[in-house]
């Protein structure tokens, strides 16, 4: 089993080369949050690109270093966007991060998730409930039938998700994270929890949003679980930081990004995390 020593290795080669080289990471996001996402993906050294057409779908996949699909507020003409874009990004072999938010919840989006499973996204990030009824769309171990999240909020703990998402990993091959109080990220054959956080997460729109987006910055860089670990971590690790600063959600918001923007290397792969065999 990869030890904790390499993971932290790994966050740390991951963060200095997003800083060094700016990759781009484009997003077909939540319209709720499409400047959180943006704004995050800028804050960890990435840039940011956001879409929803088709063709302009199928040139960030190809263009893109990693591209990121969240399954928010979708729109008429993301029936042909998000399908046709994943199909590309599984043939050209990009990595990709999926949100597959509300899982469950009316028949388009029933249907474009069931399609993304034979194009296997490098990373799919989640709470719990979604996890878990992504895995039972999928017919997966630990999944369930529809969705048990009130509107985008779990009603799931993260531990009741392992088996889903260990089961999502493996069929993949990348990895899947699970936010929550203690968030949890596995490639299918390891678990990590990552501590830290915020209770003002919960108080702001967008935060799951913005960490898939940063997620797919990283992945870039990086293998898909170190990606996602060191998405998790910075989050984490900032959040924590902006809580002792901020007076409220609003100032949360802004001392949050700031926090993203001055995580070093070494407080991001510092960030306490502890590790299992799945």
């Amino acid at each position: 089993m990869i030890t904790k020593k390499d993971i932290q290795n790994r966050i740390v080669e991951a963060v200095e080369t997003v800083k060094r080289t700016n990759p781009m990471a484009g997003s077909i996001t939540n319209t709720v949050t499409i400047n959180f996402v943006a704004n995050a993906q800028l804050a960890v050294g990435g840039s940011a690109a956001m879409v929803y057409l088709p063709d302009e779908g199928e040139f960030l996949a190809k263009a893109g270093g990693a591209t990121y699909i969240n399954m928010g507020t979708l729109l008429p003409v993301y029936e042909q966007t998000l399908p046709h874009t994943a199909k590309v990004l599984h043939e050209v072999h990009k990595p990709w991060v999926l949100d597959p938010v509300a899982v469950g919840i009316g028949s388009l989006r029933t249907r474009l998730l069931k399609q993304f499973k034979e194009y296997k996204p490098s990373i799919i990030r989640g709470n719990a409930s979604e996890i878990m009824a992504l895995a039972g769309l999928w017919g997966l171990d630990g999944g369930t039938e529809g969705s048990n999240a009130r509107g985008v909020d779990s009603t799931d703990s993260v531990s009741e998700a392992k088996t889903a998402a260990v089961a999502l990993a493996k069929w993949t091959g990348g990895a899947v994270a699970v936010s929550g109080e203690t968030d949890l990220v596995t490639d299918g054959s390891v678990i990590v929890y990552s501590y830290g956080g915020s209770y003002y997460m919960q108080k702001i729109t967008g935060a799951g949003c913005a960490l898939g987006g940063v997620m797919a910055v990283y992945a870039t860089v990086a293998s898909p679980f170190i990606a996602a670990l060191t998405g998790t971590a910075v989050f984490n690790l900032a959040a924590s930081r902006a809580e002792k600063k901020a007076g409220g959600p609003g100032s949360f918001y802004v001392h949050f990004l700031d926090e993203l923007y001055k995580a070093t290397a070494a407080d991001i792969a510092n960030n306490p995390f502890e590790m299992e065999e799945a």
